[in-house]
């Protein structure tokens, strides 16, 4: 019975047509997540017959303008360049509110535990231009200034998220992202699970049931139950143990897979602007279980290491979730490009001439490197018709509310990188949506991106180069779990 299902998916991407538009999708319903084939493509992830080019996603990514083998090609291009970029003083210091009241319900203390902690930086010890005091200075920078650090921050039309003002409470503080990682917390259960409700169910356009329509291996994605699994197969850890023998693999991740959220007998449409909505919000969840996967505490030997059940239990037997980290990693690296410009002339101010210069060049050898690849993602298909600025109206006010969310989420670190990437994708948003190519430039528009935008979307760009990054490490886990002897001589990741 299983067999004759998974045969519904045998589609490749490649030969599947994308509606560009909300006018111009095709007639009938429409499964997004049904291609490639769920287990084959999660196969795929973990191995490959031909040790020499093994465990490659195929395929176009899905309303992307790339494919997989693509994405990873830049991604190695550009790994060392994003992470020794987010090291620097501009980008590694991000000023935030981690105390705010969630909005939206009463939320219980924030989680005790000293990995939930953040550990904040004295303002003294940060560039003058940075702090409080001139920040809040009433007086207006020299003519001619690209920095313009004394003007309030408004919340503007073309804003997709909510971004903190330094102004308004005593408890926006600094910290120095280098020494609060993204890692397992051990925060979960029902105020997480609460978060991820409120974000999928209040805020995608109720399209998730839509979205995961016809895809068996769609489990609960907002993690309020799941499939149980023979005791045999659950360590310690609360994880199935992934097997060892490649024969075990296509029956383990069919054991995984839930029913679909949806039914079969919905004639609805899902256009491609709710698709890549949907996408994003799907991308971040999972890229943060990733996080979570990759710097994983083993409270027996008390190590910090990538946890490969952790990983094949809560994404790897998902391929929804691995398309969607693809596909928003797509959308990061346009806007990363489209910004170039911008930046070329912005002023960093970091207090050092020479750091500013190095910073400006890293900068602009970083987005070189992205240049000479193809567009990745097109966001002149989006928002065109009669109904386009409604559309995008929904759109940009659905995901101001998911930034306001993050304030529910009851870790601190868990909060401060929510909040971070929840910014970090609204900036992209702001950059492809909101302004042409032609009005990015610093000294005619001298006050189009705070400082907290820039340094949360490059931080977000190596979030996501981080988890394509892991989902590499953990395939060699794989290899070598399963034939150590036969894949070692073939790794190079």
């Amino acid at each position: 019975m299983r067999s004759s299902k998974l045969l519904l998916y045998s589609i490749s991407l490649a030969t599947l047509l994308v509606s560009p538009t909300l006018q111009d999708s095709v007639k009938g319903p429409q499964r997004p997540l049904q291609e490639p084939a769920p287990v084959k493509f999660v196969e795929d992830v973990l191995l490959n017959d031909d040790p020499a080019n093994y465990c490659k996603p195929q395929g176009q990514i899905k309303d992307a303008c790339c494919d997989y083998q693509s994405i990873e090609s830049i991604q190695s291009d550009v790994f060392n360049k994003i992470q020794d970029l987010t090291r620097t003083k501009f980008f590694r210091h991000y000023r935030a509110n981690l105390w705010k009241d969630c909005p939206f319900w009463n939320e219980e203390a924030l989680c005790t535990n000293r990995d939930c902690s953040v550990a904040t930086t004295d303002e003294n010890v940060l560039p003058i231009d940075w702090r409080k005091d001139a920040l809040s200075a009433v007086q207006l920078p020299s003519k001619g200034s690209l920095f313009q650090p004394f003007e309030k921050c408004t919340y503007k039309d073309q804003d997709f998220c909510l971004v903190d003002d330094q102004l308004d409470s005593d408890n926006v503080v600094y910290i120095d992202l280098t020494e609060n990682p993204e890692r397992f917390t051990g925060y979960a259960g029902p105020s997480s699970g609460r978060v991820w409700k409120a974000v999928y169910e209040e805020n995608c356009f109720d399209i998730v049931h839509q979205m995961t329509e016809g895809c068996k291996t769609c489990n609960n994605i907002m993690n309020l139950g799941e499939k149980p699994i023979t005791e045999k197969k659950i360590e310690k850890t609360g994880f199935a143990h992934v097997p060892e023998n490649k024969d075990d693999l296509h029956q383990f991740l069919n054991d995984l897979a839930e029913e679909s959220d949806g039914g079969d007998d919905s004639n609805d449409e899902v256009c491609l602007e709710k698709r890549v909505y949907y996408r994003l919000i799907s991308g971040l969840h999972s890229s943060i279980s990733i996080h979570i996967c990759d710097e994983w505490f083993d409270r027996n030997t008390g190590v910090w290491g990538p946890n490969l059940d952790c990983f094949v239990n809560r994404i790897g037997s998902h391929p929804e979730r691995l398309q969607n980290v693809y596909f928003t990693y797509a959308l990061l690296l346009r806007a990363v490009n489209k910004i170039g410009p911008y930046l070329d002339k912005y002023e960093y101010r970091t207090g050092s001439v020479e750091e500013d210069l190095k910073t400006r060049s890293m900068v602009h050898d970083l987005i070189e490197s992205t240049v000479s690849c193809p567009s990745t993602f097109n966001e002149h298909l989006m928002f065109k018709g009669p109904k386009a600025q409604m559309l995008k109206t929904e759109f940009r006010d659905h995901f101001r509310n998911v930034s306001r969310i993050m304030d529910c989420v009851g870790c601190e670190k868990c909060r401060l990188w929510g909040k971070l990437q929840t910014v970090g994708l609204g900036t992209a948003l702001k950059v492809l949506f909101s302004y042409e190519d032609k009005s990015l430039d610093p000294v005619k528009n001298p006050d189009l991106f705070e400082r907290g935008e820039i340094v949360a979307l490059f931080n977000t760009f190596n979030r996501f180069s981080e988890s394509i990054h892991a989902i590499k490490t953990f395939r060699k886990m794989y290899i070598d779990k399963m034939s150590p002897k036969v894949c070692s001589k073939f790794i190079n990741i």
